[in-house]
């Protein structure tokens, strides 16, 4: 299926007639060369619609169909619960995979995703966008020339308001893999990884109900995750706070590092370093975060690197998150195994 993608942009199935490829994947696919040739949905008659509206030739509510189409690589953008089968779909008809995040509900299913892509020998990314960012591509930068000293404590302020045109499934179906532990944790996790260079071993957490998750669905959530080196990093996440900022901090033994508006899909932020010196904004080229993440994974596809989030990364954010609300339920330190 993946023939002539070094003489081309690659072409593309949209797996899911969602938000989130509409508002920025299907701008970025298209903005580096890529062409969408298909979009399923479950709903014949919303994906006819949407494809459309989309500019997208052709839609079906066909797995099967769409991965028989001449396409390089697959979106997957569907819940939760649906990743898993559909990567494995898509690895077997020897085409490429980006998923959203989580990549499945169990860490068991996401192992078998990316030793199915592996084997088949096809490239597969997660879709974490945070990391595609000017500032925490600078923080990481910053961290790792050692302009803070020895990384001490970190904190995550990711706390949002859902707009109702995303309150469904993420606030109500708990089948689904809802709630915003797996909405939103999930990116700090990779994010922290992702800055910090190291990687969480344990965390603690507590859930709250605020009053917009259905039955047993946490809209917020507070703990502290405990890396290698014994840092320590705290995090904020909810779907109900609607005039809070959000931010990302790394605080070391000879300066902090000091991220603000910067949790967002938007290429927005500033950094500051403070150290004994004064303070100093980091300087900082912002581009679309999602059209770094396709051009990522295209030169991946083309031989050419990795994935800005593999495969394993998104396993080990999963691990974490999943660590977060065992956690939340047990009342204790929960190890974070990811098994790799």
């Amino acid at each position: 299926m993946a023939q002539g993608v070094t003489r081309r942009g690659l072409r593309w199935g949209i797996v899911g007639a969602t938000t989130i490829a509409k508002e920025w994947m299907i701008g970025a696919i298209r903005e580096t060369g890529g062409e969408i040739v298909s979009v399923m949905s479950s709903d014949a008659e919303r994906g006819k619609a949407y494809a459309k509206a989309n500019g997208i030739p052709h839609s079906t509510r066909s797995l099967a169909t769409l991965l028989a189409k001449d396409i390089d690589a697959v979106y997957i953008a569907t819940t939760n619960e649906k990743h898993k089968a559909q990567t494995l779909a898509a690895a077997k008809a020897g085409i490429h995979v980006l998923c959203e995040k989580p990549l499945a509900l169990k860490l068991s299913d996401a192992h078998r995703m990316v030793a199915a892509c592996r084997e088949a020998g096809v490239v597969m990314g997660t879709n974490h966008h945070l990391r595609n960012a000017a500032a925490f591509r600078a923080m990481r930068e910053a961290v790792a020339s050692g302009k803070i000293g020895r990384p001490l404590f970190a904190r995550v302020f990711h706390a949002v308001y859902l707009p109702p045109h995303l309150q469904g499934w993420r606030i109500r179906d708990a089948k689904a893999g809802s709630g915003v532990v797996m909405d939103i944790t999930v990116h700090d996790a990779d994010t922290l990884r992702f800055v910090l260079g190291e990687e969480p071993v344990a965390a603690t957490a507590f859930t709250q109900q605020g009053g917009m998750g259905g039955a047993g669905i946490e809209d917020g959530v507070m703990g502290v995750v405990r890396f290698e080196s014994g840092l320590l990093a705290q995090f904020h996440d909810a779907f109900t706070t609607a005039y809070a900022n959000t931010g990302f901090e790394v605080h070391g033994s000879e300066g902090s590092l000091i991220g603000t508006n910067c949790m967002t899909q938007k290429p927005v932020g500033e950094v500051v370093l403070r150290n004994a010196s004064g303070e100093h904004k980091l300087p900082l080229e912002p581009e679309n975060l999602y059209v770094r993440s396709v051009a990522n994974f295209q030169n991946a596809v083309r031989g050419k690197g990795t994935p800005s989030a593999t495969g394993e990364d998104g396993i080990r954010s999963m691990a974490l998150a999943l660590a977060v609300l065992k956690s939340a339920q047990t009342g204790r330190e929960v190890a974070v195994e990811p098994g790799l």
